[in-house]
């Protein structure tokens, strides 16, 4: 192990990053994997690197708390960004997490998503023609952020003239996730907060007095619950309709974006994919564990618990670095290498335990037919300047990748 790796560990912050952090963050991540794999932070908390620990973080609900009061209250205060986050399916333990869960997973079956096929093939193309007149295009704005913005917006059955805002509010709610936010940061995610509320409010009495079909709009099923009776408040329902497009919206965005990126990169998969476009499945679960959308999770102790001889008292915050245990040697072999037929792949891009991701076929339904349709019709795209990076750690992506298409 070199000094620059010992240094790069010695030195790592989360809340001070480095601009060749952002641009690359896995150097980093690899020496803290070898040399601290539970690293101690200068705030207290610990960041856990190896696949194994992971894991094992995600499966003891019992140890390991999704519950997020405790860590927001004082990032947050009592702001609306405070009410969302700490209300949201993903930041709750059971049995908040498992009754929400529950209603979400209804409107998400099997049969619902293959159902959801012939739609998004359709989108699909529709943006494909549009970027071929055009011939210079984003990546990014012209198709991978086009497209769950609509799959979320028909799940929800939110009317196609209203979803111009959409993006805009999920950007702003998520950037106030990040480890460190500055004040600008935090009045956008509140105020991207409150309106979307207010705008939840207005579609929800309208759906109320007319209901769609609870098999295919989730926002009904939600109204409705379950036949058991059992019902989310309205404020649960309100804030898990804002929880289920900012996962489903960023995270697939980048998806889509890393993946064609990475394509870009490695010429000689780029070409094997489009020679055997058969391999498009085990291609996607390699742009997820490559590049994952989602960098990092974060759990709090509630037990004593020790972790590689370091003892955690309760009430320890703890971050959990996907990015790294993806590219973990002890699961993956040769892991620095971009190989899309990749089996076995475990990745945890989408998490695992009870906490998996809700929408995880979704996604990966998205990944799918994007990425295949885009490269049989653009099978020589590339690029027209230099991509710039969402300048985030958590989610990992593009804002813009200039192209052309032909």
């Amino acid at each position: 192990m070199n000094l620059d790796a010992r240094e790069l560990a010695a030195t790592f912050d989360l809340e001070k990053l480095t601009p060749d952090f952002y641009a690359n963050p896995y150097p980093t991540y690899r020496a803290l994997r070898e040399i601290e794999p539970v690293k101690r932070l200068p705030n207290g908390s610990y960041f856990l690197t190896r696949y194994d620990d992971l894991v094992a973080a995600y499966k003891n609900t019992k140890v390991f708390s999704s519950d997020k009061k405790k860590e927001f209250s004082p990032k947050y205060g009592s702001s609306l960004l405070y009410e969302h986050h700490t209300t949201s399916l993903v930041f709750n333990d059971p049995p908040a997490h498992t009754r929400v869960r529950r209603l979400i997973m209804g409107a998400l079956s099997p049969r619902a998503i293959a159902g959801m096929e012939p739609d998004l093939v359709r989108l699909v193309d529709r943006l494909l023609g549009a970027m071929a007149a055009k011939g210079k295009v984003d990546l990014i704005d012209d198709f991978a952020a086009a497209i769950p913005i609509e799959v979320i917006g028909n799940l929800l059955d939110v009317p196609q003239d209203e979803r111009e805002p959409l993006r805009d509010w999920s950007l702003a709610i998520l950037g106030a996730l990040e480890p460190v936010i500055g004040p600008q940061a935090f009045a956008r995610g509140n105020k991207a907060v409150k309106d979307f509320l207010a705008y939840l409010e207005g579609l929800v009495a309208r759906r109320r007095a007319k209901p769609g079909n609870p098999d295919r709009d989730v926002l009904t099923r939600l109204i409705q619950g379950e036949d058991n009776g059992e019902r989310l408040t309205e404020k649960e329902l309100l804030h898990n309709c804002i929880f289920l497009l900012n996962a489903g919206h960023e995270t697939t965005t980048n998806l889509i974006g890393n993946g064609l990126v990475a394509l870009l990169n490695h010429a000689g998969e780029k070409r094997r994919l489009i020679e055997n476009p058969d391999l498009i499945k085990t291609a996607i679960e390699e742009m997820l564990r490559f590049e994952s959308s989602n960098q990092l999770g974060n759990r709090m102790t509630v037990e004593p618990f020790e972790l590689g001889g370091i003892a955690m008292p309760p009430g320890t915050p703890v971050t959990l670095c996907i990015g790294a245990a993806n590219r973990d040697p002890a699961q993956f072999s040769d892991p620095e290498r971009f190989d899309i037929g990749r089996t076995p792949n475990r990745h945890l891009a989408f998490g695992t335990g009870a906490h998996q991701c809700a929408g995880m076929a979704l996604a990966r339904l998205e990944g799918a037919i994007a990425i295949s349709r885009f490269l049989a019709r653009f099978p020589d795209y590339a690029l027209d300047g230099e991509p710039v990076r969402g300048g985030r750690v958590r989610f990992r992506g593009f804002l813009s990748v200039p192209c052309t298409v032909s």
